[in-house]
């Protein structure tokens, strides 16, 4: 498990839960320590004791000894780690996002920097916290299906239910967007616009995501499903969620507070790339420009409110 954040310790524990030995990385000497010492993640996941079939470890060198690698480092950091991790074996991506600087899916970006790998990925409506006191959670973890069967086989149990898929771009895709979604949902229950316009605002963020989606050659199937539609539900209707909870700041006049949410660098990726592949993303538009600072709040509610009306 490299990287020993919230998500990365909740996923060691699933597999742990599961009767796998885990060995997790983190990147600060610090924390593993105190990881090692303490056997609790206070700092990112407090009040979960870690099992003995845990392991923990500030050598990288330590993923060459595993069957599989699950990376759970932020989107904008994945490049710089994948050189570092073992070629030739299944590199799961459990970020959520897109890189900023080129535009491209997580996918995209192991293909280049790890090329021989076996690619995977793993997304879906999933909180640490829930996962971690082992509340019901389903996902989808997509890989090459016979990779993809294995991997669902060493990761479910009782309470974690991963369902496979061979649509790496179509997972990879919907993790990404609904943050950005998210933000603009936050936005408007800040604002005070009331349960309607959120509920109008998931569904034309949907047909957002959905074109991109095809223009991408994701299936329609992975999109309405949970690493698609299931997730945009819970990241857009939460306040667990730090994307929703960053627009509702925003949407409030005030300045967010915490860490920052991971939509705030999806946004201007994904319009990138849909302007590569000539989208039209009117909201993501709108939250990218909210974002920098080029459009109010208001303005941008204003201005999707004015488009030229049209068929569904």
């Amino acid at each position: 498990m490299i990287g020993a954040g919230a998500w990365g310790t909740a996923l060691a524990l699933v597999a742990a839960q599961a009767g796998r030995r885990v060995t997790l990385w983190a990147r600060e000497r610090a924390v593993a320590n105190e990881l090692q010492r303490s056997r609790r993640n206070e700092r990112y996941l407090p009040g979960v004791e870690l099992p003995a079939a845990i392991a923990v470890t500030h050598a990288i060198e330590a993923a060459a000894a595993c069957d599989a690698v699950l990376v759970v480092v932020p989107a904008q950091h994945l490049r710089e780690i994948l050189p570092a991790l073992p070629a030739a074996k299944p590199l799961v991506l459990c970020a959520k996002g897109i890189e900023r600087a080129t535009g491209k899916l997580l996918p995209e970006v192991l293909a280049e920097a790890a090329p021989d790998a076996v690619p995977a990925i793993l997304s879906g409506p999933s909180f640490a916290r829930d996962v971690s006191r082992g509340l019901p959670t389903a996902v989808t973890l997509a890989a090459g299906m016979d990779v993809a069967l294995k991997l669902q086989a060493t990761l479910g149990h009782a309470t974690f239910r991963p369902y496979a898929s061979d649509d790496i771009t179509g997972v990879a895709l919907g993790g990404a967007a609904k943050n950005v979604y998210a933000i603009a949902c936050g936005i408007v229950d800040g604002m005070g616009l009331g349960e309607s316009a959120r509920a109008a605002l998931i569904a034309r963020s949907f047909a957002e995501l959905t074109r991109l989606g095809q223009a991408l050659g994701a299936r329609a199937d992975t999109l309405m499903g949970l690493s698609g539609l299931g997730d945009l539900v819970l990241t857009a209707t939460s306040t667990t969620s730090r994307n929703f909870s960053y627009g509702r700041a925003l949407g409030q006049g005030r300045a967010p507070e915490g860490k920052l949410a991971e939509g705030v660098e999806t946004a201007p990726a994904i319009v990138k790339r849909a302007r590569t592949e000539r989208v039209e993303l009117p909201i993501a538009e709108a939250v990218a420009q909210v974002l920098d600072g080029t459009l109010s709040a208001g303005e941008a509610v204003l201005r999707l409110m004015s488009r030229p009306l049209k068929p569904e």
